[in-house]
Formats: structure tokens, C-alpha cells, sequence
């Protein structure tokens, strides 16, 4: 019996890319569980329905995505955000990821990426592209407030895991990098994440910028 996809929740103050990404979604399997305009609307919608992966857009009228995307870490943990943008260079991407989205999409992504990117939202792999990479260290550097090194206690195993993490790799990546095995670097990223006190790779990312390891 085949694995079943994840579910999706699509919040877009657009119909027309709405349809248009249900379409992309309903060609790779993928069931769609719902759909709001505005993100006030999405909230109870997606606490109700406890899709998978959101795909949450920035721009919206009332609340961001990015205040979307804080206030369902708080209601709904355990749903993995992916907020999808026109541009890499938007200033509210940093917030969104910050506040805890799982990581982002570009609006003319191709069909692959968005069923990558969703896929491993749900594994809670998800990678950060270069561009994704490059905007974090960007963005974090010009930011206040600096992580503590000292008192995260890593070991020198765990802060070159943190080191690849940040510019990008995946785990199968890292691993081949440090000639250790996917389990074990999943292992790492688990304790790094409880040790930093952070929910996913993005998060990681910017503490390892303020921390000025990389």
C-alpha cells in the first residue's frame, strides 16, 4: 500500500494562485485539506483541520505570515510551515522563519521543488537552499542580539554539524562531508536543536550566524 502524502492547508490572499498550486498539489497526490484568503481566516480553519504542511504566503491583509506562522507555533506545533514568497529578498522572510516556518518556496517554484520542500518539511529535513542560506547570514548579521557559544555546550562534533547545517547541507550532505552516517548526523541535529533551544534547521542557521561560528 502506497505511503500517504502529506495534507496541505494553502494560505494566499490570491484565489488565482491558490487554484493554481491546488492544481500543482492534486497532480502530485497530495490532499488538500483547505484554504484561506487572509490569515485570521486560516487559524481556526488549520487548528480544526491539523494539516501536515501549511504553505503560507507573507503578504496578506490583517495579520503577515509571518504573525500567522508565530501564532500556529503556539496553537498547532506539531503543523510544519512553508510560507512562499515573490522574492528571496523580502525582509519579512527572516520573521517568518524565525518565528518558526519550516522554510520557504519562491511563488515560480517548479512542481518538483514544491513536493521536495513539502516532503521534507513533513521528515523535518528541510534544507536551506543557498539563496535561503545566504539571505539568513544577510539578514542575522545586521540584526541585535548575539547567541551565546559558551553556554550552548557543543561539542566540536555537534558545531561542525552546525557549521554545514547553516550554509545549506542536508543530512545525507553533512554526512558525506564529515564521513558519518545519515542516523548519526540526525542524531547531532536532534541534540543541537534541544541544546540551542530551537524547533528546526532554520533556527539553527541563525543562532550559528549570531554566534559568529560562520
Amino acid at each position: 500500500m502506497p505511503e500517504a502524502r502529506p495534507t496541505v492547508f494553502i494560505v494566499d490572499d490570491h484565489a488565482f494562485f491558490r487554484a493554481g498550486m491546488r492544481s500543482v498539489l492534486a497532480e502530485h497526490d497530495f490532499p488538500v485539506v483547505g484554504e484561506a484568503p487572509t490569515g485570521v481566516a486560516a487559524l481556526a480553519l488549520i487548528e480544526r483541520r491539523r494539516p501536515d504542511v501549511v504553505l503560507m504566503d507573507l503578504k496578506m491583509p490583517g495579520m503577515s505570515g509571518a504573525e500567522v506562522t508565530r501564532e500556529l507555533a503556539r496553537r498547532a506545533p506539531g503543523v510544519a510551515v512553508l510560507v512562499v514568497t515573490v522574492s528571496s529578498g523580502e525582509a519579512d522572510v527572516l520573521d517568518a522563519l524565525e518565528a518558526g516556518a519550516s522554510g520557504y518556496l519562491l511563488k515560480d517554484s517548479r512542481p518538483e521543488e514544491i513536493v521536495h520542500a513539502l516532503e521534507a518539511a513533513v521528515d523535518g529535513d528541510t534544507p536551506l537552499s543557498p539563496r535561503v542560506a545566504g539571505l539568513i547570514v544577510h539578514r542575522a548579521r545586521g540584526r541585535p542580539g548575539e547567541a551565546d557559544l559558551s553556554k550552548a555546550n557543543l561539542s566540536e562534533r555537534e558545531l561542525d554539524v552546525l557549521r554545514l547545517l547553516a550554509e545549506g547541507l542536508d543530512n545525507s550532505e553533512i554526512a558525506l562531508n564529515l564521513y558519518l552516517s545519515p542516523t548519526t548526523v540526525k542524531r547531532h541535529v536532534s541534540t543541537i536543536f534541544a541544546k540551542l533551544g530551537v524547533s528546526n534547521r532554520v533556527q539553527a542557521a541563525i543562532w550559528a550566524v549570531r554566534a559568529r561560528i560562520i
